[in-house]
């Protein structure tokens, strides 16, 4: 299997400690597993998740929603504890769909002042939505972008793009080119569903504003799988594509971190077939 598949990461809602060990018996030494900004989750949990994910020999990248950090001090208060219990040197840096609560209204405020660096902080992941977004602007999101990548490289921190999952992969194929022909270099990580129900998946998809092309997949004959339907056809589509620069896989763990990292593994060795919507019998 191509890169693409092989360098994969993952995210994860709130892992236990009898998930974050049973993912470090399936996942390679050093994966990166993205721990989602649960707007319920304390400071504690996330901070003893994020060790166990180091002491499991993962890559714990820790979700930071700008809108949802009440003060300055909060934040500086969470990395500080974040490096020592978990020598956390990666954040991905996201908006937050929420009222700004505190000093940052966007992830852009966090890079520009949030004093990551000073925190140890070495690279961070900034959102991209190859759908579009629905309550900001196309060429708003364009431009954000660009600031964000500038801003990160002002304060001497390496960036890689996260995008929102998709279910079309000629969407996600002509977004890729575009940003690569704007000028835009940096890895991308292009996220997807991993296998999950479809009606759970359409959930998601309509909360994420990402639906219309999720009826795309699940139309025809396809409708009528029962099961968990995953995201080869993308997978196929992209690893065969020239020309996109570093990108890889990006699993969303919308039917549990377990099963996404199973078949994250199992796409990697090349032992799903790809091209068709993927269909578990219950």
């Amino acid at each position: 299997m191509s890169a693409f598949a092989s360098q994969f990461s993952i995210e994860a809602t709130r892992p236990n400690a009898a998930e974050i060990a049973a993912l470090a018996g399936i996942l390679p030494l050093a994966t990166p597993v993205y721990f989602s900004a649960v707007p319920t989750i304390t400071r504690g949990e996330l901070v003893s998740a994020a060790a166990l994910l180091r002491k499991a020999g993962l890559e714990p990248v820790i979700h930071i929603a700008a809108r949802r950090t009440a003060a300055a001090s909060d934040l500086q208060e969470l990395l500080a504890a974040l490096r020592g219990e978990a020598d956390i040197k990666r954040l991905l840096v996201i908006g937050g769909d929420a009222d700004q609560l505190g000093p940052f209204p966007d992830a852009l405020s966090v890079i520009q002042k949030g004093r990551l660096r000073e925190a140890g902080i070495e690279e961070i992941g900034i959102g991209a939505y190859p759908e579009g977004h629905p309550r900001i602007p196309a060429g708003r999101l364009e431009a954000a972008l660009d600031e964000k990548i500038a801003a990160a490289a002002a304060q001497s921190l390496r960036v890689h793009i996260v995008s929102q999952f998709s279910f079309s992969p000629e969407r996600i194929l002509d977004w890729l080119k575009q940003l690569r022909a704007c000028g835009i270099t940096r890895p991308i990580k292009v996220g997807m569903a991993g296998p999950t129900s479809v009606p759970a998946l359409f959930r998601y998809a309509k909360r994420c504003g990402v639906a219309a092309s999720l009826r795309g997949l699940v139309s025809g004959a396809a409708a009528s799988l029962v099961g968990h339907v995953g995201p080869d056809r993308i997978i196929e589509t992209l690893a065969a594509a020239d020309g996109l620069g570093e990108i890889a896989a990006h699993y969303f763990s919308f039917g549990g971190a377990v099963e996404t990292a199973r078949y994250a593994c199992e796409v990697a060795h090349g032992k799903h077939g790809a091209g068709r919507a993927m269909a578990h019998p219950n």
